[in-house]
Order: C-alpha cells, then sequence, then structure tokens
C-alpha cells in the first residue's frame, strides 16, 4: 500500500533549473565589517583541479586530535587583478544606486581590456571599421570627457552610502585559459568610513590586487560558480524521484502523476525533464588551506592537473570539491555567515602525484 504521505522529491528552492546566463557568477550580496582597516571582500580564481593533503588535527576534542588526517583540496590559480575604477552608491528610496563612477585614464591595463575603454562603444568601433556588431558591445561604460579627478571629487561631494571596486581579471596570465579576454566585475570594499574608501581607491587604481592582499591562510570564504553542465536529463536524475513499478507499462523512469484533471495546465511543482547542470551556485565556508606562490612551493603534479596543465601563478588550496570543472572561472567573498574560528591549519603533506587515471 501506498504511504498516505511523504516528502515530496526535489526541491523548489532551485528552481527554475536553467543554463546560467555566463561563466562566472554575480554575487549581489556583500557582508558587513566592523573592521577599521580597508581591504577588498572579493577576488577572482581559475580551478585547475583537486588533489589530497595530510594536515595535523589541532583540534584537542576531536578523536582523532594530533593525528594526520587526510583532506581533498582543490587547487585556485588566482594571478593579480587589476583595478580599474572606484564606484559610489546613494540610498534611495527604491534601494541604491549609482551615484557617479571614477575610472583609471591609462593605456596601460591589462592586455585586451584598455581598447574596449575608448570613449565610444565597441559596437561603434566595429561598425565604423566594418565588422558585425561584438556580443558583448554596450556592456563597457563610456569613460566620457571628465578626468578621473572631476570624478572623483563628485564623489567626494555626494551623499554615499558604499563604495566599491571595478577591478577585471588578467587571463593573459594564465597559460591554461583558452579565452584571454579580460572580465570586469565589481568587489565591495569594508573598513573606514566612504571617504577614506575614496581615498584608498584613488591609491590603488591603475594597479593591481593580490590574493595575499584580500585572504589569509586558514580564513574561511564563500565561492560562487557556475556548475558542470549535463545537458537535458530525465526525471529521476534531474529530481531523484522514484522508479515507478516493475510492472508498469512501457516506462519506470518517468513521474507518475502530472496533476489533477480540473487544472487545464502542468503545474510548476510536477517533476519533469529538463536542463541539469550549468547552474549559479555559491558555497559557503570554504577553508583556505594554503596560499602560496609556485616558486616557493609547486603544487603542480606530475604530468600537469587532467585537462589544465601547469600552474604557473599565486594559488590557494581549498578544503573540499568546488563547483564547475576545470578552466571555470570561480569568483570568491568574505564568509557572510562565518562560523567560528578555527585552530592554524598545519599542512605535513601535499600529493603531487600524478592525476593520470585518478
Amino acid at each position: 500500500m501506498a504511504d498516505r504521505s511523504k516528502p515530496r522529491r526535489g526541491s523548489m528552492g532551485y528552481s527554475p533549473r536553467k543554463r546560467a546566463n555566463r561563466q562566472f557568477s554575480r554575487i549581489s550580496s556583500w557582508p558587513e565589517s566592523d573592521s577599521s582597516e580597508i581591504r577588498v571582500q572579493g577576488f577572482a580564481g581559475w580551478k585547475a583541479g583537486m588533489t589530497h593533503v595530510l594536515i595535523r588535527d589541532n583540534n584537542p576534542h576531536s578523536p582523532s586530535a594530533q593525528q594526520e588526517v587526510r583532506k581533498a583540496v582543490t587547487v585556485i590559480e588566482a594571478p593579480p587583478m587589476s583595478v580599474l575604477a572606484v564606484r559610489g552608491y546613494r540610498m534611495t528610496p527604491y534601494g541604491m544606486q549609482t551615484a557617479g563612477e571614477a575610472w583609471h585614464d591609462s593605456d596601460d591595463g591589462p592586455e585586451g581590456l584598455m581598447p574596449r575603454l575608448a570613449n565610444q562603444s565597441r559596437g561603434e568601433r566595429d561598425a565604423e571599421e566594418g565588422r558585425k556588431p561584438s556580443k558583448r558591445a554596450g556592456r563597457i561604460p563610456s569613460r566620457g570627457d571628465g578626468s578621473p579627478e572631476e570624478a572623483l571629487k563628485a564623489l567626494r561631494e555626494a551623499d554615499l552610502c558604499e563604495v566599491r571596486l571595478i577591478v577585471s581579471t588578467q587571463p593573459a596570465l594564465v597559460k591554461s585559459v583558452s579565452s584571454k579576454t579580460p572580465e570586469i566585475m565589481e568587489v565591495a570594499l569594508t573598513g573606514g568610513d566612504n571617504a577614506a574608501k575614496l581615498d584608498w581607491a584613488e591609491e590603488k587604481m591603475g594597479g593591481t590586487i593580490t590574493l595575499d592582499d584580500v585572504y589569509q591562510t586558514g580564513q574561511e570564504i564563500d565561492v560562487a560558480g557556475v556548475t558542470k553542465g549535463k545537458g537535458w536529463q530525465g526525471s529521476i536524475k534531474r529530481w531523484g524521484i522514484k522508479l515507478l513499478s516493475h510492472k508498469n507499462s512501457k516506462r519506470r523512469r518517468q513521474g507518475g502523476n502530472m496533476g489533477d484533471f480540473g487544472t487545464r495546465y502542468v503545474r510548476k511543482t510536477i517533476r519533469q525533464a529538463g536542463q541539469v547542470g550549468y547552474h549559479n551556485r555559491t558555497e559557503l565556508n570554504k577553508r583556505i588551506l594554503r596560499i602560496s606562490d609556485p616558486g616557493e612551493s609547486d603544487i603542480t603534479p606530475a604530468g600537469g592537473f587532467l585537462k589544465y596543465g601547469e600552474v604557473t601563478n599565486p594559488y590557494m588550496l581549498i578544503q573540499g570539491s568546488l563547483p564547475g570543472p576545470c578552466k571555470r572561472m570561480l569568483r570568491f567573498r568574505d564568509a557572510i555567515r562565518p562560523r567560528a574560528a578555527k585552530p592554524e591549519v598545519d599542512i605535513t603533506y601535499v600529493s603531487t602525484s600524478s592525476k593520470q587515471g585518478a
């Protein structure tokens, strides 16, 4: 006899389960901090692969206290990021709105980026040069005729509620990534008042920020990325529903009920086949076990990471798995729901053996 009631299979909290609009996530929420030190709260890097480490368990209450335990880690290659601009926000009855921006006025920016920051849009340049309009046309705002000094002065005079940085990646420094187009994103600043943040951002504009400037070993962060794409899948794999009886006619891997007779449409709560994977997902409280440089401690395994190759830039080891395949760009932010501080990380061994056949 069937159960009278049971929990539904599959969560509606992730619906609609459709493909992401782009290959890296957008972070809309940033944690609040009472720190007086001004620092950046976000960064980006590329997923190289996974390996394992042995760390000493320094938790005195753990059953494995002072013993070596094996942990799986994800290797993230994270070259420095370029600081392009500073953006100010003002509070309105409808929420935060952009009060203004000040862009760095220089031609020594990341490779492949500065030609797109001319006073005319990329679509206009494509039309003048007889090329088809680019899909990315209009994404980069024109800098206008004003100087960065005038824009910064206007920001200082405005009634701002928040100051953020506009930064870009430098994929030209990463050998294993085929796309060399820098991705532009916004990161939050924490610490100090808005005037101090504007002064700090003015010093950083045109320069770079490194992984060491943002995070430190042992810190917990949130990771946002786009998961592996699985394509069109059936309801069994997509929702985890139970197979029908072996006596069912024709099919077992399908839903048994599509709804009542009275309703003239199929409700969105019905578990049906569709897209699986390539979704935006954010994982909370991932612990950084090491931040280093290949010159100090090489992390590339024998033969290189599968489908990636060598790590030649600063990297970090993050405990556990992260969303997406190798070569996928991931974004990081300070933990928005931080947990209690953990004991200091003590790594005794990092595996660099070949991952072929692993």
